[in-house]
């Protein structure tokens, strides 16, 4: 592909030019933020310093400088169901009037765990702040009950910031993931990669007979988004019951694909189940759910009274539950996982008829609300294909900045989209423009 420098350095001074208060912004935080914000990864958007944000709305996002955008990103999913919500807004005002944390539960929590077992039918839940939080928990605790040390995670995974999963796979063997600064224990003593969809390489993973618990999403979303084949799930849970490994599924991004997740769309039955992000409609909590076999044998390890080294003080809070309970009953609803499909497919249909007309070698994968453009002819199988596609880092960082200029935002890390119940076919059709005029300007280039 011919250089893309002369672009990418036009919309940088547009950027620049635009945003003269977020960048005097970006120099104060600079002062006193490592990496000039309050979270490093506020930075991995491709812009020159960070967008400051003013106020947003439903499917809008206004910055300091009045510039608004059509926001198909929301938070990277804990803005899936819209900004702002109201119902979330009104439960966690009041919950806050009347005291945030008690470490003790409210009445609220029975109706929460009563849903969250109606709507992904598994019976025992437990609260957390994250899902960072929730998959640590399982693991340990599937640890635990089985007696063995080696979790299986699939090449690319990320489910959050568990030390265990940063892993990847080199040359047919588990490294260590660069991204765990500062770890000193070899996850790979008690940590394996497999491909995914290779049902050959989890089975040889599972062969030895020391494997607590298989860790996945139902489609891989973090690394790209990578589809299951045909049969995938079937058999990796047949392949589990027989190793005596428990099956974790981890839905912090796969929540999009209906009222239950994937889990209840496709008939998954995973022993434990993780949400995280969207499940509080944008307020900080996650939650796990258990089988009632993985719970009674929880209830037979015996743990130190306040030192079972799972959760937190702050884990199960008031404010939590309370803005838990709000999007389950008001906002996480049949209609708004309706109107969310409906625009997701309208989504994928513009952006498949452009591909077609235009063809780039480019393809759209495609799961529940979210969409993602691939810059490979045909979708990624694994990780390994995927990191060749998202390889071309100048057409990435390109598109992501030429968007944003043009008002639309998508998430920094590679081409994900995310269609929440506010969006508007008028937003759909200013993204699918954009991604046109972008596109012919590539082709331009190459000529």
């Amino acid at each position: 592909m011919k250089n893309l420098a002369p672009l990418i350095a036009r919309e940088t001074e547009a950027f620049i030019a635009a945003h003269p208060k977020s960048a005097a912004q970006a120099g104060k935080l600079a002062q006193h933020w490592l990496s000039g914000a309050p979270m490093h990864w506020m930075r991995d958007w491709a812009t020159p310093f960070p967008i400051v944000v003013e106020d947003a709305e439903g499917a809008t996002l206004t910055d300091i400088d009045d510039n608004t955008y059509d926001d198909f990103c929301l938070g990277d999913t804990p803005g899936m169901f819209g900004h702002a919500l109201q119902p979330v807004a009104r439960a966690v005002a009041e919950q806050a009037r009347r005291g945030a944390t008690f470490m003790l539960p409210t009445e609220i929590a029975a109706e929460v765990g009563a849903l969250l077992a109606e709507r992904f039918g598994l019976p025992f839940w437990q609260a957390t702040l994250s899902a960072s939080d929730a998959n640590r928990a399982l693991i340990r605790w599937a640890r635990a009950v089985t007696g063995k040390h080696v979790i299986v995670v699939f090449d690319g995974c990320y489910h959050g910031m568990v030390e265990d999963c940063f892993v990847e796979l080199r040359h047919g063997r588990t490294r260590p993931d660069v991204g765990l600064v500062g770890q000193v224990f070899d996850m790979t003593r008690t940590t394996r990669a497999v491909p995914w969809n290779d049902l050959g390489a989890l089975e040889a993973a599972l062969a030895q007979g020391d494997v607590a618990a298989v860790l996945c999403e139902p489609a891989m979303t973090n690394c790209g988004m990578i589809l299951p084949e045909e049969n995938f799930h079937k058999r990796l849970h047949a392949m589990t019951k027989k190793a005596g490994a428990l099956l974790i599924i981890d839905e912090t991004h796969t929540l999009s694909t209906g009222p239950g997740g994937a889990t209840k769309a496709w008939g998954l039955e995973p022993d434990a189940l993780c949400i995280g992000k969207a499940i509080a409609g944008g307020f900080p909590a996650a939650i796990w759910g258990v089988s009632a076999d993985f719970a009674s044998r929880i209830a037979a390890v015996p743990t130190g009274q306040g030192r079972s080294g799972i959760g937190t003080t702050l884990a199960g809070n008031a404010t939590g539950l309370a803005a838990i309970a709000a999007t389950l009953r008001e906002v996480a609803t049949d209609e708004a996982y309706a109107a969310m499909l409906a625009g997701t497919d309208y989504l994928v249909s513009r952006l498949s008829a452009l591909i077609a007309a235009q063809t780039p070698p480019w393809c759209v994968v495609h799961v529940g609300a979210r969409a993602e453009i691939v810059f490979a002819p045909a979708p990624p199988k694994n990780a390994a294909d995927m990191r060749a596609a998202l390889a071309q880092r100048d057409l990435n960082h390109a598109i992501h900045l030429y968007l944003i200029n043009r008002g639309i935002l998508i998430a920094p890390f590679h081409m994900m989209m995310l269609v929440s119940p506010v969006t508007t076919k008028a937003q759909t059709d200013r993204l699918v423009a954009t991604i046109e005029a972008f596109s012919a300007e590539v082709a331009r280039a190459e000529n």
